[in-house]
């Protein structure tokens, strides 16, 4: 059972004070050798913290969209690698399975990734086929009772770690999203392979990898929803995953906000602690600022979603400030910190790298432009 409780500022703490503990004394070496901690996941899945939004007859703890960014905000703020699974594994995968599989396949999967005892991944991005997710190649061909799947999927979280991935692959012919169906991938299944592990900027604790699939034969009940609803289906669960990356980034900028706070009270220039001096002090308000903006444009949206509203708008707003902001307080942070903020024994310099994969994964703050530009002109 999950010990993790509701409201907002609570789960927040929990999760922060949980990172503090278990995961900051060891991240530098993780985040030097790239090592995935499969062991804290275990921990975090007894917590509640990997079937968040997913009801408790389901084995998940049953919490709002509020809760679930608070706790990817306070698990942020200390390493964003771990996070950034976390989001991976919930509201892309699990959450996937959730709105739209038939109850079989709920009771099948959810248990076991709300418990923490299976990681999900989630494959919509291919080596050609990023932003335009309507290009994707990787097929999926009926044969009988069974679907044939083809094709590799890249840039996938979890993917070497996960006992299961959703997959978006092509049913039908050409260039039309309403050709993408997805299937539910046991990722131990014959015809399924795991390929490269990427070596990242930041984001290193986090598993990047790709996934290959050679004459993969799936069952029929692998399908999840309707065949050539895939794309929607997609589109819609990214509406809520990028609510989580919005968390993401306001969390690794309230760390970066904090180490900036504590540098600035204790570095002494001139015969006087920096933060006596105007600069840093402009640098820091700005920094507050931004933060604080940011954390109520998320928790506005994932209000709205918790409402039961169309969030795209919102969710878009949300990941393209919050992300943007991630990446402007980290830079700032590391320059309060001068010299020392661009080396490893201060965290500030792995704020900054963790915090760019933000104006990326789930859709580039271009694409957010484009986004938010055309729900405005209603297109």
């Amino acid at each position: 059972m999950s010990n993790v409780r509701g409201q907002g500022n609570e789960v927040r703490k929990l999760a922060s004070e949980f990172a503090r503990a278990e995961i900051a004394p060891h991240a530098r070496k993780w985040d030097e050798t790239s090592h995935f901690p499969r062991e804290i996941f275990t921990k975090l899945g007894e917590m509640g913290f990997l079937g968040v939004v997913i009801p408790e007859e389901y084995g998940g703890a049953g919490l709002s969209y509020r809760d679930y960014v608070a706790i990817i905000e306070g698990l942020a703020a200390v390493e964003g690698g771990v996070a950034l699974s976390v989001a991976a594994h919930n509201s892309l995968c699990t959450n996937h399975i959730f709105l739209f599989g038939d109850e079989g396949q709920k009771r099948r999967w959810l248990p076991p990734l709300a418990s923490g005892e299976m990681l999900g991944a989630w494959g919509l991005t291919e080596p050609d086929a990023g932003s335009d997710a309507g290009g994707t190649k990787t097929t999926a061909v009926r044969d009988k009772d069974a679907w044939v799947l083809s094709g590799s999927k890249t840039f996938t979280t979890n993917a070497s770690v996960g006992g299961v991935a959703v997959v978006m692959a092509r049913t039908s012919p050409g260039r039309d999203h309403r050709g993408v169906s997805a299937f539910i991938v046991p990722l131990d299944w014959p015809g399924v392979a795991k390929g490269k592990e990427e070596d990242k900027l930041g984001m290193r604790i986090s598993d990047t990898s790709s996934l290959l699939f050679d004459d993969c034969r799936l069952p029929a009940g692998a399908l999840l929803g309707k065949e050539g609803e895939g794309f929607l289906q997609a589109m819609k669960v990214l509406d809520g995953g990028r609510i989580s990356i919005a968390a993401l980034g306001v969390g690794i900028a309230e760390g970066a906000l904090q180490a900036a706070l504590a540098y600035a009270k204790q570095r002494e220039q001139f015969g006087r602690p920096i933060g006596q001096f105007q600069a840093i002090q402009v640098k820091l308000a700005d920094m507050a600022t931004a933060v604080a903006a940011a954390r109520l444009l998320t928790e506005s949206a994932a209000d709205a979603k918790d409402a039961g509203e169309k969030v795209t708008l919102q969710s878009a707003q949300a990941k393209l400030f919050a992300s943007e902001t991630a990446v402007k307080v980290c830079e700032e942070a590391v320059q309060i910190h001068g010299g020392y903020g661009y080396i490893k024994d201060f965290p500030v310099e792995k704020y900054w790298r963790d915090s760019k994969l933000c104006t990326i994964g789930e859709g580039t703050s271009e694409i957010q432009r484009l986004i938010i530009a055309r729900e405005l002109l209603g297109g």
